[in-house]
Formats: C-alpha cells, structure tokens, sequence
C-alpha cells in the first residue's frame, strides 16, 4: 500500500509540475497587436513634435575691425510642429515618408554694442519663423520584437517661412528685425522607436535637421552686417500616431 502510494506520488509529481510550468510558460505570452500591419503598402497618420531651433552662425573675421559689437549670442528657444503623414512601404523594414506640416519656431540674438560715449549698450532680437514643411524620409526599421520595433531615419526638407520678414522696413534700432530668407532646405536624420497597440502605431522618435543655405538678408544694419552666415539648426521630438 505505501509502496502504491510512493509510485502515485512519483508519477502525479512530474504531470504537476510540467502542468504549473505549462501555465506559466502561457501567462508569459504576449498577444502581438496588429499583425497585419506591415502587409499594408500605405499608412496615415499625423505627428505631434516639440522643438528646440537654434542657429549655425558664422561672424564676419572684419567684423571687430569695422563695427562696434562686442559680443554675440544665440539662444535656442522652444517651439512645436504639427504634421501629416503618409507611408509608402517597400517591404516590411525600409519605407518612404512624406509628412507635410507647421513648425512654429524660435531664436533669440542678444548684441551687445560699445557706444561713442563708451558705455555698452545691448540688444535682445527674436527672431519667429512660422514654417510650412515638405520632409521626405527613408525609414529604416529592425524586425518586430513583440509589439515593439526600433528604427533610423534620414533624408530632407523643404520649408517656406510664412512669417518672414525679409521686407521689412528697419529704421530704429530698437525696431529692427534680423531678416531671414523666405526659403530653406535642410538634411535631417534620427531615430526612434515603434510600439504596436491595440488599435494603432504609436512612435516616439528623435530628429537633427540642419540648414544648408544661407539665410540672413544682409540689409546693411549694424545688426546683420557681423554676421557672414546663419543657417538653422534644429532638434525635434515627436510622437507619432499611425493607422
């Protein structure tokens, strides 16, 4: 009887524990969201970004010799963009994004100015830009883990400043604005991370775009004349919503 016994206990403990491991080895799996997604050849979806905009500035190497600036600096200053998008995948890792939008930014030059009295006088000029951009991206992104995937983006950016105050006309100091160019084209490149949920792609993704022209308008202020070039320079966080 107790040998019975012994051999019941031999058998039951091994179904026992292979049934315990089997229920864990099942709590431990994750549903995969959206498992079609990647078979679509089109997405849609929008961007939400917040900014830091800023300047690549050159001063003129004359400048100290034929002006009376002693210093100056530039400020990089928060902004936001709002952005369509749409999505053309090739196959399952590489795609082409075309997301048009606004982008609200700002910088801030602080000069500051000997006098002929030789007293120093200083000057805070914010410069708004409000910009209607075409960015056309690769993406490239890494097999599905789960529900997440991490990916690298690079490409370019076409953009139209719809604030520009190039024609501005500056005649007190206090008054004078640092005029920009209307149009500007820049690299852009970063990378981010996808996460499928229940009923759409949410992504979050970290970008650099710099400018390739020059954009200061040189109208012969004491404002513009140091400066030999700015071109932008940008950092911008966004979250993406894709369908």
């Amino acid at each position: 009887m107790v040998m019975r016994t012994s051999l019941r206990h031999l058998v039951l403990s091994p179904v026992l524990l292979f049934g315990v491991l089997g229920a864990q080895a099942q709590k431990g799996i994750k549903v995969e969201n959206l498992p079609n997604f990647d078979l679509h050849r089109f997405h849609f979806g929008f961007h939400l970004g917040y900014n830091t905009s800023d300047f690549q500035m050159v001063l003129d190497p004359q400048s100290p010799f034929v002006d009376s600036l002693l210093v100056l600096n530039h400020t990089k200053q928060p902004g936001f963009n709002l952005n369509m998008m749409a999505s053309l995948n090739v196959n399952p890792f590489l795609s082409f994004r075309f997301s048009p939008g606004l982008s609200f930014q700002e910088r801030i030059l602080t000069y500051a100015f000997r006098e002929a009295d030789q007293t120093t006088k200083y000057f805070q000029k914010s410069v708004e830009s409000t910009y209607m951009e075409f960015p056309l991206l690769l993406k490239y992104r890494s097999a599905r883990i789960n529900n997440f995937a991490v990916y690298l983006l690079g490409g370019g950016k076409f953009s139209i400043d719809m604030a520009s105050q190039k024609d501005v006309n500056n005649a007190l100091d206090d008054e004078v604005v640092v005029k920009l160019d209307k149009y500007d084209y820049s690299a852009e490149v970063g990378g981010g991370m996808d996460m499928f949920l229940t009923y759409f792609k949410f992504g979050i993704e970290l970008k650099a775009a710099f400018g390739i022209p020059n954009l200061l308008v040189d109208d012969g202020t004491r404002f513009s004349t140091p400066i030999q070039s700015l071109r932008s320079k940008v950092w911008l966080l966004t979250f993406t919503f894709e369908g």
